[in-house]
C-alpha cells in the first residue's frame, strides 16, 4: 500500500462517516416534525385536526413549540438534502431530488419565521370561525408553505423516476403515491373541503415519511461490509 492510499483510507472513512450522519438528519425528519406536531395536536386546548392545520399550532403562549419544530425539521432536511446529493450524484433524479429538498428546507423554515394568524377557536378563547382579513404574515406562512410542499411533492416524482430508472417498480409506485397523498391532501385543504387540515397533515407525513425511508435505505447501502 502506497503512502497515498493509506491517507486516502482515512479520508474516504470520514467522506462516508458524514454522508451516513447527514441521511440520518434526512431520516429524522418525519420522527421530529411528526411527533412534536401531533403531540401538541392532541394536548393544546382547543385545538382539532379536523378543523385547524398543524401549522395554527404556531400562534398562542406554547406558540414556541410549533415555530422551534419548523426551524430544527428545516435544518434536518437541509442536512438530509445534501446527503442524498452525494449518494444520489450521477444516478436518473440525483440532481434535483436534493435541489428540491432543499427549496423545501427554506420553506419550511420560512414558514416557522412567518406564523398563521389566530382562528376558528384556536388558541383557545379565540372567536369562531375563519378571521376576517389575513395579516401580512400569514400570507407569507402560506406563500412559504406552498413553495415547501410543492417542492416535495415534485421531490417525491423525481424519485419515482429515479427507482424506475433502476427498474425497483415497488418503490417507484410508492414515491408516486407519496407525492400524490400530498398533492390531493393539499388540493382539498386549500378547496375548503370538509377535515382539509386532516388530509393536509396526512398528506404532508406520508410524503416526509417517504423520503425518510428513502435516506435510510441510502444511509443503510454506505454501511461497512464484512
Amino acid at each position: 500500500m502506497t503512502v497515498t492510499q493509506e491517507i486516502a483510507q482515512p479520508a474516504a472513512r470520514l467522506t462516508v462517516g458524514s454522508t451516513r450522519t447527514l441521511l440520518t438528519c434526512a431520516v429524522l425528519t418525519t420522527p421530529v416534525f411528526g411527533v412534536v406536531s401531533l403531540a401538541q395536536a392532541f394536548t393544546r386546548e382547543g385545538f382539532d385536526l379536523l378543523r385547524h392545520p398543524l401549522s395554527m399550532l404556531s400562534t398562542g403562549d406554547l406558540g414556541w413549540l410549533q415555530i422551534g419544530n419548523f426551524w430544527i425539521t428545516a435544518v434536518l432536511t437541509v442536512a438530509g438534502a445534501i446527503g442524498l446529493r452525494r449518494v444520489m450524484a450521477g444516478t436518473p433524479g440525483g440532481t434535483w431530488v436534493p435541489r428540491l429538498l432543499l427549496v423545501e428546507g427554506v420553506g419550511m423554515a420560512a414558514a416557522g419565521v412567518f406564523s398563521m394568524d389566530p382562528g376558528d377557536g384556536f388558541p383557545a378563547g379565540t372567536p369562531l370561525g375563519a378571521p376576517a382579513g389575513m395579516s401580512w404574515h400569514a400570507m407569507l406562512h402560506m406563500a412559504a408553505g406552498s413553495v415547501a410542499f410543492t417542492a416535495l411533492i415534485a421531490a417525491c416524482f423525481v424519485l419515482g423516476r429515479h427507482f424506475s430508472r433502476a427498474r425497483r417498480a415497488g418503490h417507484a409506485v410508492a414515491s408516486r403515491l407519496s407525492g400524490l397523498a400530498l398533492l390531493l391532501g393539499n388540493a382539498w385543504a386549500m378547496s375548503g373541503g370538509r377535515a382539509g387540515s386532516l388530509t393536509l397533515c396526512v398528506g404532508v407525513l406520508v410524503a416526509m415519511a417517504w423520503i425518510s425511508v428513502v435516506a435510510a435505505a441510502k444511509r443503510a447501502d454506505l454501511a461497512p461490509r464484512g
